[in-house]
């Protein structure tokens, strides 16, 4: 498979993987196709409060309370059969596990109006906003792998400048509920080479990737 990236879970380069080291590790590019691995992996809660990776998609003036759930579930397959979301689904055996989301920023509605996460050149930008890995799987290099694989599809198609919003640790205090580590953690995109840009003491960081190693120049 051209999308597919493999990986050894190895336990002497992640954490708490012993049970894991003789899993294979893959990650695919989302298509159509592979709708119902997505759907399986998320879930009747749409991996989290019903969001089916819309939120960042949300309109203006929208309720989330009237979207969330059914609404974005519809929404969210319709992308991804007219092709117009992506994203990268990491499997470990043949089962889904894990799943990030990467687009364009202007696609992304909600994140490109937020005051605190804005930019001056959002139309050379690709974000990658968020993350979900299935609970039993978390910390075993499952991220990691996801940063690779999307960072990969945005050099295919050329993206300039990958961005990134992980949450500071000092909004929750030592520990981030995993609830709301769904645009991951600043040590993880530290290590496949992001850097802050305009440092925050709350909320979401924004990070990003060298232009040189983004557009694989």
């Amino acid at each position: 498979m051209p999308d597919a990236h493999r990986w050894r879970v190895d336990g002497g380069r992640q954490r708490r993987q012993t049970l894991f080291m003789a899993s294979k590790l893959t990650t695919r590019e989302l298509t159509a196709d592979l709708w119902p691995d997505l759907e399986a992996l998320f879930g009747s809660n749409g991996a989290c409060g019903g969001c089916w990776c819309m939120f960042w998609r949300q309109e203006r003036g929208e309720d989330w309370s009237e979207i969330k759930g059914a609404v974005n579930k519809r929404r969210f397959r319709t992308l991804v059969k007219d092709g117009q979301a992506h994203g990268v689904l990491a499997y470990i055996n043949g089962v889904p596990v894990g799943w990030a989301a990467f687009d364009r920023r202007r696609e992304l509605a909600k994140l490109d109006r937020a005051p605190s996460l804005a930019c001056d050149d959002a139309d050379r930008v690709w974000s990658l906003p968020c993350f979900f890995v299935k609970a039993g799987h978390r910390r075993q290099g499952v991220a990691s792998a996801l940063i690779t694989a999307a960072v990969a599809a945005v050099r295919r198609r050329r993206g300039a400048v990958v961005e990134a919003y992980p949450v500071r640790p000092g909004t929750f205090g030592k520990s981030i509920p995993a609830a709301f580590a769904y645009t991951g953690t600043i040590p993880m995109f530290e290590a496949a080479g992001f850097q802050p840009v305009g440092e925050r003491d709350r909320g979401k960081q924004r990070m990003r990737l060298k232009e040189t190693a983004a557009a694989g120049a």
